[in-house]
């Protein structure tokens, strides 16, 4: 039996990885019994490497294939189905030029190791049978035989923290919550995942749907609910789609419901779509909005284990952290534990995006060094340009500097350091990214984010995005540099949720590492970068230039002219200062310069 995996997870679909499976399926159809072998299409979740889907696994050979379209099809069926060859046009090439026939050899997948992630990419999300087959419900199985303390000792050994963001021991949450005699008690999922750029809860929603609602199942065992709710971001219509189905099937299988199992215990779980607001990520403002009312925060004082839902003790876990439940119940708590850090147990799913060769999803052991995600299993810089900043943990992260590569990521560690782990956005910049304008970027989002419930959020987002933009566009002053500081610090002590106190981080860590740009853009009115319109020239070095005319073709003012083979000249007249001639230049020839804003 031959199984042929069809990555369809979000990013794979935009890329036609449907269209794909389909034509598999038809062309399967069709050749009947002349195939010589028993053969079925599976579509899976996200495998990850999205730079190159769609992806195509042919199992149990384990042969995968890349950026596969329905025209491939056809060649895949004759040679690696009907023959066992391979079609080496379809293969990864890794660093040294060689062609490689399985998943493990790619070096974006040799260096992961796959907990939360496990299943994501090799069984079908919407077959409930597919999740069984793979081990799943045996860890709900085995819950069901144990008392509520050995459920929670054995989350407590593992070391679990919250791959939300806070990074708060779960065993210690389930713990207190199960210490409280008011009834119902509720378990909830946060799947609202707002960062940009993060789409890890959202691939697993979307790919292993069961492995959340064990999850949730264990924990309600645990601290004695009966009663669930999973929030989701509205955006995500698939893993909507896909979490609905799975808590049907699941019902419907007696799994879930008013007898789990067979074993008397109850469990209803419901979907809550996020409307969208960014601070319904914060644990306090999601249940708000899931009993209706305003997704606004409330003060930490008063423990959501305590008074959670309708003020009744809830456990609050987010997608990844659920994932992560099924696989310790089933392998134990040490196993868990033997893997990460000291502080950080376990393994850690990151989405890398930005000027990282390799996109993706990764999941790899915490306490892996951001070189090591970089430069290893994401390939390095596009272009092989100079590598400037990673900024880790979403809109409120710090951005960490080359010299910085070495840190290993874990929650502790990058905390240090002004940023910090956060769910696991991972954004890579290389020398043309303006560090100013990226702090102005994400305090711009956050500003709009904000509920505007507290002073210091609301106000200090306000007045941050106005210096920010005053120096981006060549009004700053020095002693901004040092309001900005104050303000951020303010921020950090005075803000009511994580979202205020956070928010200031990127201004605060590129002030840190990066102040040099800040002061360029001041006193010599000049965006290092050449990033900041108001004030970046582009000029062409008649030495580099080829007159190859395709910073001309790409100009969309038409401010480049000059013949061909003969050096070019860009018109300041007219050059709007988009960067696109730069992009489009491969000699290196464009050059950008300080402009007059007097």
């Amino acid at each position: 039996m031959k199984t042929i995996r069809v990555c369809c997870g979000t990013g794979c679909l935009a890329n036609g990885s449907r269209a794909v499976a389909e034509e598999f399926k038809k062309q399967i159809k069709e050749l009947g019994a002349d195939l010589h072998v028993e053969c079925a299409v599976k579509e899976t979740g996200c495998i990850g490497i999205c730079e190159n889907g769609p992806l195509v696994t042919v199992m149990p050979d384990d042969i995968a294939y890349y950026r596969v379209r329905p025209k491939d099809v056809k060649d895949i069926l004759q040679k690696t189905i009907r023959t066992d060859e391979t079609v080496d046009r379809l293969l990864f090439k890794n660093d040294e030029g060689e062609r490689v026939r399985k998943l493990q050899e790619n070096p974006f997948y040799s260096r992961q190791i796959k907990i939360a992630l496990r299943n994501v990419g090799i069984i079908d999300p919407e077959k409930l049978q597919d999740y069984i087959d793979a081990g799943g419900y045996q860890a709900l199985k085995k819950a069901l035989q144990m008392t509520p303390e050995e459920i929670l000792s054995e989350i407590e050994t593992s070391g679990l923290r919250g791959r939300g963001g806070a990074g708060f021991p779960t065993g210690r949450k389930w713990r207190t919550a199960a210490g409280y005699d008011d009834f119902p008690k509720y378990v909830a999922c946060n799947g609202d995942e707002g960062d940009p750029g993060a789409f890890m809860d959202g691939s697993i929603l979307e790919g292993d749907p069961h492995s959340v609602l064990e999850g949730m199942a264990v924990c309600a065992l645990a601290i004695g609910a009966e009663e669930g709710f999973l929030y989701i971001r509205d955006e995500y219509n698939l893993a909507l789609d896909h979490i609905r189905k799975a808590i049907r099937a699941a019902e419907a299988a007696g799994i879930l419901g008013d007898n789990m199992m067979g074993s008397g215990r109850k469990l209803h779980l419901s979907v809550v779509r996020g409307g969208g607001a960014f601070v319904c990520g914060e644990s306090t403002a999601l249940m708000a909005s899931i009993e209706g009312r305003v997704g606004e925060p409330r003060a930490k004082y008063i423990r959501s284990v305590q008074h959670g839902l309708w003020n009744k003790p809830t456990v609050l876990n987010n997608v990844e952290t659920l994932a992560n439940v099924p696989y310790i119940i089933l392998h134990g708590g040490e196993h868990f534990a033997s893997l990460g850090t000291e502080g950080s147990k376990g393994t850690k799913v990151f989405a890398m995006v930005g000027k990282v060769k390799r996109t993706g999803l990764v999941e790899v052991p915490m306490g892996a060094t951001l070189r090591e995600l970089i430069f290893e299993i994401g390939g390095g810089i596009q272009g092989d340009r100079p590598f400037k900043a990673v900024q880790t943990g979403g809109p409120s992260g710090g951005c960490i500097p080359e010299k910085m590569l070495d840190l290993p990521v874990d929650f502790d560690t990058l905390s240090k350091y002004g940023a910090m782990m956060g769910s696991g956005g991972m954004i890579v910049m290389d020398d043309r990214s303006c560090m100013v304008e990226v702090a102005r970027y994400y305090v711009q989002f956050l500003c709009g984010e904000s509920c505007g419930k507290c002073t210091p959020c609301r106000e200090g987002l306000k007045q941050m995005l106005a210096i920010l933009t005053d120096i981006c566009e060549g009004r700053g002053k020095l002693e901004d540099l040092d309001l900005l500081e104050t303000l951020g610090e303010t921020m950090q002590e005075a803000s009511l949720c994580a979202l205020g106190k956070s928010a200031p981080n990127p201004v605060l860590t590129t002030l840190r590492y990066f102040r040099d740009e800040y002061e360029a853009h001041i006193l010599e009115h000049r965006c290092p970068a050449g990033v900041c319109t108001k004030l970046t020239a582009f000029a062409v070095d008649p030495d580099k230039c080829r007159g190859c005319t395709a910073c001309a073709k790409a100009c969309p003012a038409g401010a480049v002219s000059g013949a061909l083979k003969q050096p070019h000249r860009i018109d300041p007249g007219i050059c709007i200062s988009c960067g696109s001639c730069r992009e489009a230049c491969r000699f290196d020839a464009v050059y950008t310069k300080g402009r007059d804003v007097s």
